[in-house]
């Protein structure tokens, strides 16, 4: 995949967020690895009763599209990129198709894409960070991931593609409940939270789940995960893989915390970042550019919340490995603690040196 420049994401547009994203047209991504439920899920949103439009495009891996027979809903009009190599003819695709689609502004409330199960949602989710006229005028809202509840475990070990779709999610459907018993389900999930402990989970059968809870989450805001797990951001940063005497211990045994194993992956981390500390933003914005400029490739997701110096809005970002989107929100609450939060997800994450960069952005 090139190395696209990263956005300037201070060069953003300075109106109030709600605005902003009045005027954007929200996209959901759903991704999922072969089989997970994708397509039941996206047949249950496109035939409940929501009153919402939506334009659905599908990536379809190989020539001939089979996909477009399964989704139901005629109304909704459905694109297809052909062909996804997942690499920049899909991004390429991807931005033609929806530079048409904004032409037609107005039929529909927002758009899903569907990715192909082989897909790493990476490209997918920088089309709207990368390609200036779709940035204007969409917005990554979510990635969606389906997830396997019986097979996961094993994909998790054998395919790479379908880690990507667990660390990138915003919401993960653990799919397909049923099939396993309770503890098995438990250590599912225990291996989803050891790559990305800041999804939100939900169960499912058939990919039964309130619409709300997939579409329109405004995946930006933090906040939704500090409701979901007020807790997230104090996660025992201790649990270091090396203890000091060079030994690493056996991260698939997963430890017992009081009764719920804990797994960690050993290719996946993430790292949480806090200061109540106002930021200088002359020092975080150059400090985060040239970080993803660095270590993009190993920076899945990165989203943060960041209080600056004077400043009373509160700024959002979030990023697909080099590219950064951010903008101003609303502003800070008298009733909310003005500091900044940043989150990381990745491989070989280089931690200490994020952390002290981090904290020479201190105003």
């Amino acid at each position: 995949m090139t190395d696209a420049p990263s956005t300037d994401i201070r060069s953003a547009d300075k109106r109030p967020a709600d605005a902003l994203s009045a005027d954007k047209i929200p996209v959901t991504v759903l991704t999922g690895y072969l089989g997970a439920g994708k397509t039941t899920l996206l047949n249950r949103i496109l035939s409940e009763p929501h009153g919402q439009k939506y334009a659905v495009i599908v990536n379809e891996f190989g020539e001939i599209g089979i996909d477009n027979d399964l989704i139901v809903g005629a109304d909704e009009e459905i694109f297809e990129m052909n062909n996804g190599c997942i690499c920049c003819t899909v991004r390429g695709d991807l931005i033609r198709i929806i530079e048409g689609l904004m032409r037609r502004k107005g039929k529909f409330d927002a758009i899903i894409v569907e990715t192909t199960g082989l897909a790493d949602p990476a490209p997918v989710a920088q089309t709207f960070f990368v390609d200036e006229e779709v940035g204007r005028k969409a917005r990554l809202d979510a990635v969606v991931t389906v997830a396997d509840a019986k097979w996961l475990k094993d994909r998790l070990r054998d395919a790479p593609e379908a880690k990507n779709q667990i660390a990138f999610a915003d919401v993960i459907l653990i799919n397909k409940t049923d099939l396993v018993s309770e503890p098995e389900l438990r250590e599912v999930e225990a291996r989803i939270r050891a790559i990305n402990p800041y999804a939100r989970l939900h169960r499912t059968q058939r990919c039964a789940v309130a619409l709300d809870e997939v579409l329109h989450r405004n995946a930006f805001d933090l906040d939704r995960i500090l409701d979901v797990e007020p807790q997230f951001l104090e996660r025992s940063d201790d649990h270091h893989h090396d203890h000091g005497d060079g030994h690493h211990h056996d991260h698939d045994r997963g430890h017992d915390h009081g009764g719920l194993k804990h797994y960690h992956d050993e290719d996946m981390q993430s790292l949480s970042l806090r200061t109540d500390k106002a930021l200088d933003p002359d020092k975080f914005f150059p400090w985060i550019q040239n970080l993803v400029a660095q270590e993009g490739k190993k920076i899945l997701r990165t989203k943060g919340i960041l209080a600056f110096k004077d400043d009373p809005q509160r700024f959002a970002f979030q990023g697909v490995h080099m590219m950064l989107d951010g903008d101003h929100q609303r502003d800070w609450r008298d009733t909310e603690k003005r500091e900044s939060r940043i989150v990381f997800i990745g491989r070989e994450l280089p931690e200490s040196m994020i952390r002290k960069g981090f904290e020479e952005c201190a105003a």
